[in-house]
C-alpha cells in the first residue's frame, strides 16, 4: 500500500472507530502508535496488532493536556523515528439541553475533541515540516455540519475541526503536509448501541443506504487520505455518513 512503512499515531485508538482506525492503517503496512487515555487499554489494543506482525507502541495521556502530547509525540519518534500520519480520533461526549448544560461539561468536551486536536496537529507538525511530508486527519461528525439537539458542545467542538483542518491545510500545504477531515454519520459503536430505539429510527431514516455505518467504513476513508494516491486532497470534510446530511 502507499502508506506502507509509515509511522501512524491514532489518538483515542485503543476501541471503536479508532482501533478500526489503527486496523486498517496497519494492514496498509504502517507502524502504529496507539495513544488512549486508559492504559490498560492502549497496550492491549498494541499487542493485538502487533500479533499480526506490525511494530506498535502504546502511549497513555490526556490529548488536551500539553505535557502528556509531548510524551506522546516523544516516545512515538524515541522508537520510530518520526511521525508520518496523524489521526485527531480522540473523543468524548457530555450530552445535555443547552439550557441544562453544565458549563463544565461544555469546557470538557471542547478541551478533549478540539484543544486535543489542536496540541496534537501542532507537535505532528513540527516533525511532519522537518521531514516535507505529513497527513493529518480529523475525525469530526455530521453533528458538526449540521447541529444535534442535546449536543451543542458535542456539534461545537466537531465544527471547530472542521475550521482547524482548513485553516491547518492552508498554513502547511507548501511543507507537502494534507490536512483533510472525515465526518462519520450514524456509526454502529458501542456508544450509538446505548441510544434509545426512537433515535436509532428516526438516524435510520435520514440515511440512503439503509444500514448503520460501521468503524471500518470510516477506517477506509482514512486509510485513502492517508497514502499517496490522496496527495493532492486536503483541506477536505469527507461525509462517511450514507448519504445522512445530503
Amino acid at each position: 500500500m502507499s502508506s506502507a512503512g509509515r509511522t501512524a499515531l491514532v489518538t483515542g485508538g485503543a476501541r471503536g472507530i479508532g482501533y478500526a482506525i489503527a486496523s486498517e492503517l496497519a494492514a496498509d503496512g504502517c507502524s502504529i502508535v496507539i495513544s488512549d487515555i486508559m492504559a490498560d487499554a492502549a497496550s492491549e489494543a498494541a499487542e493485538k496488532l502487533a500479533g499480526g506482525g506490525i511494530e506498535t507502541l502504546a502511549t497513555s495521556g490526556d490529548v488536551s493536556k500539553s505535557a502528556d502530547v509531548e510524551r506522546m509525540f516523544a516516545a512515538a519518534v524515541g522508537k520510530f523515528g518520526a511521525v508520518d500520519i496523524l489521526v485527531n480520533n480522540a473523543g468524548i461526549t457530555r450530552d445535555g439541553l443547552l439550557l441544562r448544560l453544565d458549563e463544565k461539561d461544555w469546557d470538557l468536551v471542547l478541551s478533549v475533541n478540539l484543544k486535543g486536536a489542536f496540541l496534537c496537529t501542532k507537535a505532528a507538525a513540527r516533525i511532519m515540516m522537518k521531514n516535507r511530508w505529513g497527513r493529518i486527519i480529523n475525525i469530526s461528525s455530521v453533528v458538526g455540519v449540521m447541529g444535534n439537539p442535546g449536543q451543542a458542545n458535542y456539534s461545537a467542538s466537531k465544527a471547530g475541526l472542521i475550521g482547524l483542518t482548513k485553516s491547518s491545510a492552508k498554513e502547511l500545504g507548501s511543507r507537502n503536509i494534507t490536512v483533510n477531515a472525515v465526518a462519520p454519520g450514524y456509526i454502529q459503536t458501542e456508544m450509538t448501541e446505548k441510544l434509545p430505539e426512537a433515535v436509532k429510527e428516526a438516524y435510520m431514516s435520514m440515511l440512503q443506504i439503509k444500514r448503520p455505518g460501521t468503524p471500518q467504513d470510516v477506517a477506509r476513508v482514512v486509510s485513502f487520505l492517508a497514502g499517496d494516491k490522496a496527495e493532492y486532497l486536503t483541506g477536505l470534510v469527507i461525509n462517511c455518513d450514507g448519504g445522512m446530511l445530503m
